[in-house]
């Protein structure tokens, strides 16, 4: 792709209603370790009217690649021959890799059933489930549709004890400031902490840098809070075409009664509207909605905030190889658990060493 085509596709995705940072291909150099190719489809006025960015990857110890494209596709969900066409292209791709399949998960709401139907028509699988993150990316959101409104406005809407815990994180001193690259190295400290005690799997410092080296300052803000000069929290949000995502979340295990992550919310939000965006994504919540459910807490935080709850269609598989599908399929369940919990030990064995080998403040 030339720099003219770039800049020609980039703005197709900034300026489209369903254009989304993972189909940028700033979130492509993100993903280096996978292979990029673009597929577009452009109208009789050679401009772009439909586009798939797909990741490519290796499948390890077997001959065949699979093709992601992460929220993909950016077109009009319910225009037929663009889709018939990208999904044309992509099996031709298909050949050039060796692919076994394109997967993508598409920012199409579930209720939008002339898309489920227009896709299985065009020889798509579409899956279900309520599996806390369904996909690779997750299928059920919190969403806040500005709407036009006041910061005011949208303080009104929200929950009174959300309300209240902006309020008291702002009364009992917490800071909020939008950092720099080089605070990446006090965020990613509490992204260890809070890997180790949620149980996620927890990315390097280097991965954030990637984020915000690739995204770039145009898109990527840090917000950190701060209580008497220490980071006791912190967040990444992305800005990009008509949407504003909470992307990342880390906090200490200390000061968590001093509710720094409502007023980080908060500050994410207020972005939001002053950037003129539409909506503001609060991404992954779970879909099993039972209060004894251990993510039931995460889901209750951002209710708060009068976001709507959102369920996507799903993930979309378009198969090249069944047999290859069937085999790979079965085995990466399994494969990204086991991935989950080495990081999460690794880091655990990291941490402990760190502070075996600290100084102890009593003996100086």
């Amino acid at each position: 792709m030339t720099p003219e085509q770039a800049q020609k596709y980039e703005n197709f995705i900034k300026s489209h209603p369903k254009g989304h940072f993972m189909q940028s291909p700033g979130w492509a150099r993100v993903k280096s370790f996978w292979q990029n190719e673009v597929i577009t489809v452009e109208d009789e006025n050679q401009e772009i009217k439909g586009s798939l960015s797909v990741l490519i990857r290796k499948i390890p110890f077997i001959p065949c690649t699979m093709m992601y494209s992460p929220r993909g596709p950016v077109c009009d969900p319910h225009d037929e021959d663009t889709m018939r066409q990208l999904l044309q292209k992509a099996r031709l791709l298909a050949k050039k890799h060796k692919s076994y399949a394109l997967k993508f998960d598409p920012d199409i709401e579930i209720e939008d059933t002339e898309f489920k139907k227009m896709v299985e028509k065009l020889g798509c699988k579409v899956s279900g489930g309520i599996k806390p993150y369904e996909g690779i990316q997750p299928r059920f959101v919190f969403r806040l549709y500005i709407n036009n409104r006041t910061p005011e406005e949208v303080m009104a809407s929200f929950h009174p004890k959300t309300r209240y815990n902006i309020r008291l994180a702002q009364k009992r001193g917490v800071e909020i400031k939008i950092g720099t690259r080089e605070d990446l190295e006090d965020y990613h400290k509490l992204a260890v902490e809070t890997g180790i005690r949620d149980k996620f799997i927890i990315r390097s410092q280097a991965y954030y840098e990637s984020v915000y080296d690739n995204l770039g300052p145009e898109h990527v803000r840090i917000f950190m809070a701060y209580y008497e000069g220490r980071p006791i929290a912190g967040t990444v949000a992305i800005l990009y075409g008509n949407k504003c995502w909470y992307l990342y979340g880390a906090s200490s295990n200390e000061h968590r009664n001093l509710m720094p992550n409502y007023l980080l919310q908060w500050e994410m939000i207020k972005l939001t509207i002053e950037s003129g965006c539409e909506i503001y994504d609060f991404r992954g919540i779970t879909g099993d909605l039972r209060e004894d459910n251990p993510l039931y807490g995460l889901y209750k935080f951002k209710k708060g905030f009068n976001g709507k709850y959102t369920e996507f269609v799903g993930m979309v598989d378009y198969v090249f190889n069944p047999f290859m599908y069937i085999f790979v399929e079965n085995g990466i369940d399994v494969f990204r658990e086991a991935r989950r919990q080495w990081y999460i030990f690794k880091n655990l064995l990291k941490n402990q060493g760190e502070k075996e080998t600290a100084p102890d403040p009593a003996s100086e």
